[in-house]
Formats: structure tokens, sequence, C-alpha cells
């Protein structure tokens, strides 16, 4: 996943010579993370590890004719730090695109965008080594669809993704850390998104998402029928106050997991249901910036036994220029799987990462 607030900085390098009418840019970074994880045996011994390095190439454009109103923007990641799972994804390897769209003008205050793009439902976290927290699936997901966008006063999103990832089989694992099945499970397909964002004064915003569409069935050798569905709800809230800001959510999810998939495994309930909640507080001082990410999820599935499982991020970061430097700590009481569902685990790890763009 781009670092949150660095893409635009990341693809403001490399111009190339194009036509007049059109402003383009290609860019290019890498990153690089250490992690120690606590009351790990090997991390102990080896005081951590230096991995998850990744090359990432931006294209973005936009027209300069408003008779032709158009833009793009696709980023290709490569390498263990694309955050790519090749058991899972389209391209069987480490590497993949995390999105690719077009995005048309339809006046002054619509666009179309078609193709990989961001889903507009809730918000994502500050950074991605610590994780989407207990968000997990419901932070930064991007797939495949058309999307509507305004800039209206009261500005909305509608979309519809056909899936959630390329291909036939695949599921968005980049940046949603496997939280919508696998190639050999199921796969979130035939969504629909909308959001509405309300301005409450000049800094604070509410707003509320919601989406609702298909499972489609993937273990092998069996038929993979679309019969499962996902549904869920969440409202926002996003405030400014000088250099502090602060953001709150609350989400409410469900899903029926296919037939097939539960007709393969045993012990799985007929439907998940839980509810997420999220906090994020952020403050500015020049080249520095300190932030908070913490969440919770509460389980409601029958027959659950897991109680209410948290987890927090505080982290620091410093752009010393061409890239920025983080600092981040990740502390979880539990998680949340592959069908949605909460359970109970300690996890506890330090990362410092750094990236830099050309």
């Amino acid at each position: 996943m781009i670092k949150k607030g660095c893409l635009f900085a990341a693809t403001a390098a490399g111009m190339t010579c194009l036509p007049a009418a059109a402003d383009s840019t290609l860019g290019a970074g890498v990153w690089a993370n250490y992690r120690y994880v606590v009351d790990d045996a090997r991390d102990e011994e080896t005081f951590g590890d230096f991995a998850d390095e990744a090359l990432i190439l931006y294209a973005d454009g936009e027209s300069d004719d408003p008779d032709q109103a158009w833009s793009y923007s696709a980023e290709l990641r490569i390498g263990p730090g694309s955050f790519t799972d090749p058991a899972n994804n389209s391209t069987g390897s480490r590497f993949t695109l995390h999105k690719a769209w077009v995005g048309f003008g339809l006046g002054e205050q619509h666009r179309l965008v078609v193709g990989k793009s961001q889903v507009p439902f809730a918000w994502k976290t500050v950074n991605f080594w610590p994780g989407d927290g207990l968000q997990a699936g419901y932070g930064d997901q991007m797939d495949v669809g058309l999307k509507l966008e305004s800039s209206t006063p009261i500005g909305y999103q509608l979309a519809y993704y056909h899936a959630d990832d390329w291909g036939e089989t695949s599921t968005d694992t980049v940046d949603d850390n496997g939280h919508w099945g696998s190639s050999t499970t199921y796969r979130k397909v035939q969504t629909l998104v909308g959001n509405v964002d309300v301005p409450v004064g000049d800094q604070h915003s509410v707003s509320l998402s919601a989406q609702a569409g298909r499972l489609q069935s993937l273990v092998p050798m069996t038929e993979q029928a679309v019969d499962g569905s996902h549904q869920a709800i969440a409202l926002h809230y996003h405030g400014e106050f000088e250099r502090w800001y602060i953001k709150a959510e609350f989400i409410h999810a469900s899903r029926k997991l296919p037939d097939g998939y539960l007709a393969s495994t045993t012990g799985l309930p007929e439907e998940v249901v839980n509810q997420r909640a999220g906090f994020e507080l952020g403050y500015r001082e020049g080249r520095w910036f300190w932030y908070l990410d913490a969440h919770a999820a509460m389980p409601d599935t029958d027959g659950s036994t897991a109680d209410t499982v948290y987890s927090y991020s505080p982290g620091l970061s410093y752009d010393y220029g061409p890239g920025w430097i983080y600092v981040e700590y990740l502390g979880q009481t539990g998680f949340v799987d592959r069908n949605g569902q909460v359970g109970e685990g300690d996890f506890d790890a330090l990362y410092v990462s750094m990236d830099f763009y050309l």
C-alpha cells in the first residue's frame, strides 16, 4: 500500500515529454522495513529483521483540455514488500497492479472512474506496516469496477465493483491483508458501494458509507456458484483542529458464506456478524507527524466465544526530503480472519520503515 499522504509527492517526479494537452508524470519508489516481534523467540535471538523490500512504479496524468477531461493512475509493486500473496493473486508471483484506473470528466463536478480504484467506504489507517488494525477488509480496499465521484458541496460516491481483484479466482491480498476469502474458498464479487460526505462547518464532516454484494465459491472441483452475500455500513467523522486532526468510525458488517464453501469445511458459521470501532488522532509540526490508530472488534456471530478485541498503533514519521521514515508500534489482543470472524490472540511488534521516491 502507498504511504498515506505520500502518493502525490511520489508521483510528482519524473516528468515526461508528452503533448501539451496532458499533464502526466512517471515515478518510482523503493521501500523496506525493519520488524521486531515482541516475545518471539527467533527475534529475541536475531534482534529482528530487515525485509519487505519493494520497487514501486507509478503513472499518473490528466488532461488540460476542459472539453476532453480525462485522468489516469496506476501503481505496480514488485518484491516481497508489495504485500501481495502469490497463492491468492492474479500473477502467481510477488508483483501486482495495486491500482489501475482511467477517469472521465462528466461536467465540472463529476467523474467516472473505470478500473481498479479505491472503494469509497469509511477511511484507512495512517500507514500499512502495522496493518489495517481491526478494520480488516474495510479499510484500504482496492476493487475492480466503476465509480462515480462528485465534488458537490455534499460530496458523494457511487460504485459497482465486479470483483475485488483481477482475474477469475484472485482476491485482493495487497492491502486488505487477506480478509476476503482466498483462491480456494471464496471471493467478493458484484458489490454496490455508496458514500456521502456532509460538511459540518469548515473543518468537520460526517459521512455514511454502505456496501452490499455477493460472494462466489471457489472451492476446487465443485460448482463455483455465486450464492453468498456480504453487507456493511459505516458512520464516520473527520475533524481538523489547526495542527491536529481526528477520525472516528463505527462499522457493522456481516457476510453469509457460500454454500459450497460451507459444505467443504466443518465448524463454520453460516453467517458471520460483528461490529468494528476505530479512532485516529494525528498532529503535524513541520516535517514531523505523530499519530495513533486504535480499533476494537466486537464479535456478534452465533456460537462465537471470543470477547471484544483491541488494537493500537502509535507512531511518528519524518519527511526527510525524498521520502519518509516511520517508527511504529503495533499491539493487538485479537484478529479478524479470512471469513471476517473475530478471534483472540496477542501480538506486539515494532516497525521502522524507510522509503524514497525518484
